[in-house]
């Protein structure tokens, strides 16, 4: 079993301190997601301990499988079994699908061993008849000209190619309607299990319809100040965010 250990961490983005001492624990099988109002460091979290040059930890470690990835570039913790899903994944004209993800495999296999060109098309199309996304979708220019639910599976296909130990999910439900959200949360869901951790960050109950969380935190000013079960969720969905900046200011 993998586990994923964010301790008393700090992040800046220049002089702005955004995570201020933001503690958790993930484990292989679980689902966590985090949820809060806007401008408290959700993102933030996500893309620090991905590894985004943007953001500089000024305090705190994060362990993977008990070693601090605090010093590897963020390839190196991908390497390592991190993958984060992007809230605006960017556009790459000219390269399909196909062989960015091709890339993306050659690239965490050991120096010197090559891919197998039969074996990666056999287990893409297998991944891809899982997720319900259809074959020529691989023959696109990565996100290029795709629609925000289109976007999302893709970044699914490459989470689900690359295995990772932790998937980062980054306000997968932005942007999306009801078909595209139930489409990206069966793909989630039929990868979900013992060997995948995941956390979600979002800001709405509805993805937590189709993905039941294991555990929900409510993160505010660069903190988790509350912890639950899928419970949780539905009491911020019916009483909004107010009653724990109410519960905060009285503690």
């Amino acid at each position: 079993m993998s586990s994923l250990e964010i301790k008393d961490l700090h992040v800046a983005i220049g002089e702005k301190k955004i995570v201020k001492g933001l503690s958790l624990n993930i484990r292989s099988g679980e689902v966590h997601a985090v949820m809060g109002p806007n401008g408290t460091g959700k993102s933030t979290f996500a893309k620090a301990i991905a590894g985004h040059p943007d953001y500089t930890i000024t305090g705190g470690d994060v362990l993977l499988d008990g070693k601090s990835i605090l010093e590897l570039e963020a390839d190196e913790r991908a390497r390592a079994g991190l993958f984060l899903a992007f809230q605006y994944p960017s556009e790459i004209p000219g390269v399909s699908i196909a062989n960015f993800l091709r890339a993306a495999v050659q690239a965490r296999l050991a120096e010197g061993e090559e891919l197998d060109a039969t074996a990666y098309y056999k287990r893409l199309y297998g991944k891809m008849d899982l997720l319900k996304i259809d074959r020529k979708f691989t023959s696109r220019s990565v996100n290029e000209g795709f629609s925000g639910g289109e976007k999302k599976r893709c970044e699914i296909l490459q989470m689900a190619m690359l295995e990772p130990k932790f998937a980062l999910m980054d306000e997968t439900d932005s942007g999306l309607d009801i078909d595209a959200l139930r489409i990206v949360a069966d793909g989630v869901t039929a990868m979900r299990g013992a060997n995948l951790g995941i956390l979600m960050i979002t800001h709405y109950q509805r993805l937590l319809d189709y993905i039941v969380p294991d555990f929900v935190h409510v993160m505010y000013d660069g903190r988790i100040v509350k912890s639950g079960d899928k419970s949780l969720a539905l009491e911020l969905e019916a009483k909004g965010y107010d009653w724990v900046k109410k519960e905060l200011a009285l503690a």
